[in-house]
């Protein structure tokens, strides 16, 4: 989903850079005399519930509507490139090393830890040099002969941008279905592969739901998702019987309600067939069919209702459920198969206040539940016949511990990955009854890396409201609070999307160049419970911003940093968040970066034609409501530049994007030069060959943050 996808980039994108002991010595010079581009204005009248709204840049949105001839738009985005390129050429050696001290920290000949799925180990590795994974698996154990079942490498050639998604095998183990996409929209060609013999079948479906793809235990069908190329969203569920036309498939499901989001899956025990539809945190409904009888038609486990969210799995005679029926942070139920209706459901595992339940993994004898409390995750272990349960411990003030790949069920042995911003990504293997936890891999960091060397904090900040806030910090030990250091505080904030402490080798260039780095844990995310989100949407959507800007006012008070050294950061639904503190608290920061931003909102929810629209109602609200609208616009970035001083900035885009369309951030750099009036820095970078994630490649977009990062680094002074 939407939320997922994005969150997933922005944690590994936004949360990095690398090694160097360089501290502040000189100032950078930017060139003097340098003309920024000025957009060409046309105003456009826009009346909504009697209000007169003018943009001038408008008709910046032409590359999609007429086509990739708009040459204005290109033309102008191009410009904004060459501005930022000159202004910043005194900085090339700088992203040079940046860049190689970033790709010199990853093990360019690596391996994932593999694991076991219906009589293969499966995993994906990476060949010296190269950008893709070459995705494998072996027979019975690790010393088979090695089966490559797709070198993304190979269908890379040639192309800009590449990205595989899916990668399901057939219950024989003898078919792959897999989505491609090297565009960059989220619009995934699926195909078929005979793992045998290596040969594509030869049909293509276009413009599917990258991943969301379900085989039946016929091992021939395959249920997937059609995308409307209006909204981008998937609305339509087809059925597919490899080697055949794709123009015989059969839809076998269509979503009425525009807004909602879709998903296919298999069942954990391989039985069931699920259809997910989901409506923005605020309605779900899932219908199901017997893999063994794909040529059936699906049931309705239980008839969606306003309000009401759940998950299911199968498990022997009996479905469990996810709900937060009657339960805001979730709980457990169960139902027996025939008896899906709510008023079958009975407790499991019951609701509490100050919990959160994330997840449920089944095996066959335990229940593995992924819980929040006090915003830190937490997995818990139970034994349904005995009903004994009990947490894994974890020592680190602030980390995230996750179950992983889990596929087989008669197991008593769960896979497990742990991190913190100290930690390694690491990956365990922990025995349920006898607690033995065994280390299968911990990401190395190449060139060296001790832990010992820095400090990580989690504290808590008071909001205007009284909420506490959580905000994990690293920096290098030793720091002083004097005031001086350069602070770099990142968030995201929405969708229910939750943010922790993870570990990034790149960032190591952040905290050894003497800058400490913040994540914020602020209203829109979920990690302190489900009211944490709700609390920061809609017509509660100020709460985001308003914590965010209590963080930085309380990192500045206790000399952490301070308004000459504090600098923000956020993307997509964060670069909202930019948008929004630039407004509210220009003087707060020295710098901000706003990575793919969502900035137009008024404009984009009003227009049904822009992808994703009609599904965000209900986490932003809609403009044809008037009380929506007006509070809308109270915090719209774009619709609040005003005529004063903003900080120096950062913003960057991709034209392909599919999520936020790159019209809304050249809109608002626009306006921001047409109305700003300090002489700060404002720069504005379009990947003309990506979208909402970047360059596609395991190192290209290591270019990109080594552009972000020698941005900060010239404010602050630090040239090498």
């Amino acid at each position: 989903m939407k939320i997922k996808i994005i969150f997933l980039f922005f944690g590994l994108f936004i949360l990095s850079c690398n090694n160097s002991t360089t501290l502040k010595n000189v100032t950078y010079q930017w060139p003097d005399g340098i003309t920024p581009p000025i957009a060409e204005k046309k105003a456009k009248e826009l009346i909504v519930h009697g209000d007169v709204r003018i943009d001038n840049y408008y008709w910046m949105n032409d590359f999609f509507k007429k086509g990739p001839d708009s040459t204005n738009v290109v033309n102008y985005l191009k410009a904004e490139n060459a501005y930022l390129d000159t202004m910043m050429s005194g900085l090339k050696g700088l992203r040079e090393t940046l860049f190689s001290e970033m790709k010199g920290r990853i093990k360019e000949k690596d391996e994932s830890v593999p694991y076991k799925d219906n009589g293969y180990w499966y995993y994906a590795r990476f060949e010296e040099g190269k950008q893709y994974a070459v995705y494998c698996r072996k027979k019975e154990n690790l010393d088979a002969h090695e089966e490559i079942i797709h070198n993304a490498n190979i269908a890379a050639e040639g192309k800009n941008y590449y990205s595989a998604a899916g990668l399901k095998v057939s219950d024989n183990n003898e078919f792959l279905a897999i989505g491609e996409d090297d565009v960059s929209r989220r619009l995934y060609k699926l195909k078929f592969k005979n793992l045998k013999t290596g040969i594509y079948f030869p049909e293509t479906i276009l413009n599917t739901e990258g991943g969301s793809y379900a085989w039946a235990a016929d091992n021939k069908t395959v249920f997937y998702i059609k995308k409307d190329l209006t909204t981008l969203l998937g609305n339509q569920v087809w059925r597919h019987q490899v080697g055949t036309d794709p123009a015989k498939d059969t839809k076998v499901y269509e979503e009425k309600d525009y807004r909602h989001y879709m998903g296919v899956s298999r069942s954990k025990s391989k039985k069931y067939v699920f259809i997910y539809s989901e409506l923005g945190e605020q309605q779900s409904e899932v219908l199901y069919l017997d893999a063994e009888k794909p040529n059936g038609e699906f049931s309705v486990f239980n008839s969606r209702s306003m309000g009401l969210l759940y998950d299911v799995d199968h498990f022997e005679n009996n479905f469990f459920i996810r709900t937060n029926l009657q339960a805001p942070n979730f709980r457990l139920m169960e139902c027996a198969l025939g008896k899906t209706n709510v008023e079958n459901w009975k407790e499991v595992i019951a609701h509490r206040p100050d919990v959160y339940l994330s997840s449920v993994s089944v095996f066959n004898k335990h229940l593995v539940v992924s819980e929040l409390k006090a915003g830190l995750t937490q997995i818990r272990i139970i034994n349904p016949k005995s009903k004994s349960d009990y947490y894994l411990e974890f020592s680190e003030p602030a980390y995230l511990a996750s179950v992983g790949a889990n596929p087989d069920f008669n197991t008593n042995v769960l896979r497990f990955n742990y991190t913190s911003f100290v930690t390694p990504n690491s990956v365990f293997d922990y025995n349920m009854d006898t607690k033995e936890r065994e280390l299968k891999k911990q990401t190395e960091v190449v060139g060296g890396y001790n832990k010992d060397e820095f400090v990580s904090e989690r504290i808590f900040v008071k909001a205007t409201d009284g909420s506490q806030i959580p905000v994990s910090i690293i920096y290098k030990k030793g720091m002083l609070k004097n005031g001086e250091n350069p602070l770099l505080l990142y968030a995201y904030g929405s969708y229910g999307s939750n943010s922790f402490a993870t570990f990034s080798s790149n960032r190591l260039s952040l905290l050894n160049r003497g800058f400490i780095y913040a994540l914020a844990h602020i209203r829109g995310g979920q990690e302190m419970g489900r009211q944490w989100y709700d609390e920061g949407k809609m017509l509660n959507k100020k709460n985001t911003f308003t914590d965010f800007i209590n963080c930085g006012e309380f990192l500045v008070k206790e000399e952490y940093t301070s308004s000459k050294h504090l600098y923000a950061m956020g993307g997509s639904a964060g670069g909202l968040l930019m948008g929004a503190i630039s407004n509210m608290a220009p003087d707060l920061w020295n710098g901000i970066i706003a990575a793919v931003p969502f900035v137009d909102v008024i404009t984009t929810m009003s227009d049904a034609s822009i992808p994703l629209t009609t599904g965000e109602y209900l986490e932003w609200g809609n403009p044809s409501i008037k009380e929506e609208y007006f509070y809308m616009k109270s915090y719209s970035p774009i619709d609040n530049v005003g005529t004063k001083n903003y900080p120096n900035m950062l913003v960057t885009t991709g034209l392909h994007d599919s999520q936020v369309q790159y019209f809304e951030p050249a809109k608002w750099v626009a306006k921001l030069r047409e109305l700003k009036t300090d002489k700060n820095k404002l720069f504005l970078n379009t990947n003309m060959d990506a979208g909402h994630g970047g360059a596609s490649g395991r190192f290209d977009y290591l270019k990109d943050i080594a552009l972000q990062y020698s941005f900060l680094f010239a404010l602050e002074g630090i040239t090498k």
